[in-house]
């Protein structure tokens, strides 16, 4: 709970500089072949019948960190129910202060129950910072883990769809995203549970006011709505234009010998440089449309301050010091989850698109394992195809090459000469296997 494990690392490098060796060791559950056995185990167990249809990818990783998203949702909702208490106690010490206390020592035990919640709230809280984030280390290995071993098996028109540069964006961004979305996972509701919480308390000191509070706050996030669409959008056609700027840099770099042969590099340079611009477009427009969205829930707590003394004073509602307090103390709870929103929903956006991106790519076909080499000794002709036909999509009824003769004996050479895009590259791969 204190993190008490820390403090030898911690003294160790005060004293004198750390090394590797003075790092702690991972734990099992932490390392990445761990990771990733368990989510092929999970995997492969949801495929198993009865089951009738690709097991969900997301559904599969929340299966194996089930314990730990309970665990750190325990600590943020106690987080929440100890934030929430704050209010609470302050309009029982105004009612202390004014002479309406209930017993003798109230307010000694008030100050100690505040004590206490407090305390509650700050470890709750850290807990709950750690475990999101190491989770989100973990989840991140995983992917990492699986999108390289998936790599390593894609068929041919699998490669055709999903470049070096898509398969390098998967890793660094669409990965990293994922596995910073465990820790906003627990505010996709808290949030909602905070704000119920503080609707309770200001009904409590303001009695009906509270309405017009939450009518501002649903008009708030019903006019989020279409601006939470346009994210969605924009950041797909954002990752989109990223792989395609990705895949021509990779492809230049690797190529750079060719490109300084023929004096390519000004055209090359002004490919990449429009894939910059189209990409800038989409990344402004993004930006843009969450700043909307930032504008209008960081004005909301003022509007909510503004509507609710407003309809106090409409509906002559008495405003002491007991009430109005707990109301502008009140107002913490709402303007927390109100102003968090818009990166909930934000970072919400991108985890949906990174792993609709993944999971496109983890299903994407693989090579067929059930294809044997087998090797012939001492015959006449190692090499020999009689009537072959080849292709390098899934579907053979698209022939790349077909009815294909070849047979070379051992030792011989043989030149395969051809027009640019006539088979030859095929052939060669053909009968590598």
């Amino acid at each position: 709970m204190s993190f008490w494990w820390l403090n030898p690392l911690m003294k160790k490098g005060y004293e004198i500089p750390l090394e590797d060796k003075d790092m702690l060791l991972l734990h099992a559950t932490d390392r990445v072949q761990n990771q990733y056995s368990m989510l092929m185990e999970k995997l492969n167990c949801r495929k198993q019948p009865p089951a009738h249809a690709t097991p969900s990818f997301f559904w599969t990783i929340v299966s194996c960190h089930k314990r730990a998203i309970m665990v750190s949702g325990f600590f943020v909702l106690l987080k929440v129910l100890t934030l929430s208490t704050g209010p609470v106690i302050l309009k029982a010490f105004i009612n202390v202060s004014l002479g309406k206390g209930t017993f003798k020592y109230e307010g000694y035990a008030l100050a100690a129950l505040l004590f206490v919640c407090k305390c509650c709230e700050s470890l709750s809280e850290r807990q709950w910072y750690f475990r999101t984030r190491r989770l989100g280390l973990q989840v991140r290995s995983l992917l990492s883990a699986g999108i390289y071993k998936k790599q390593q098996k894609l068929s041919n028109g699998a490669k055709m769809k999903h470049s070096s540069g898509q398969i390098m964006n998967y890793v660094t961004v669409d990965a990293y995203r994922i596995g910073e979305f465990p820790y906003w996972f627990h505010q996709t509701w808290t949030t909602s549970v905070q704000l119920c919480i503080a609707l309770a308390i200001l009904y409590n000191a303001v009695g009906a006011a509270m309405i017009s509070s939450l009518v501002v706050i649903i008009l708030t996030i019903l006019c989020n709505a279409p601006l939470a669409r346009f994210q969605h959008k924009f950041q797909s056609k954002l990752m989109e234009a990223q792989d395609v700027r990705l895949k021509a840099m990779s492809e230049s770099l690797v190529h750079m010998k060719v490109l300084k042969l023929y004096a390519w590099e000004s055209h090359f340079k002004k490919v990449i440089e429009g894939l910059r611009e189209v990409e800038y477009k989409w990344l402004s427009a993004f930006q843009l449309w969450r700043a909307y969205n930032s504008f209008l829930f960081w004005a909301s707590p003022a509007l909510v301050s503004v509507a609710t003394f407003v309809t106090c004073y409409l509906l002559k509602i008495p405003l002491d010091a007991s009430n109005v307090f707990t109301f502008v103390a009140t107002l913490r709870l709402v303007q927390d989850p109100v102003r968090t929103m818009p990166d909930v929903i934000a970072v919400v956006i991108q985890a949906k698109v990174s792993f609709t991106r993944i999971s496109k790519f983890l299903d994407a076909p693989e090579l067929n394992e059930q294809v044997r080499k087998k090797y012939y000794g001492g015959i006449d002709y190692p090499i020999a195809m009689d009537s072959c036909s080849f292709s390098w999509d899934e579907n053979t009824s698209k022939q790349t090459l077909k009815n294909i003769n070849l047979a070379v004996k051992a030792g011989e050479k043989v030149a395969i000469c051809g027009e640019v895009g006539s088979g030859k590259s095929t052939l060669l791969a053909a009968v590598l296997g």
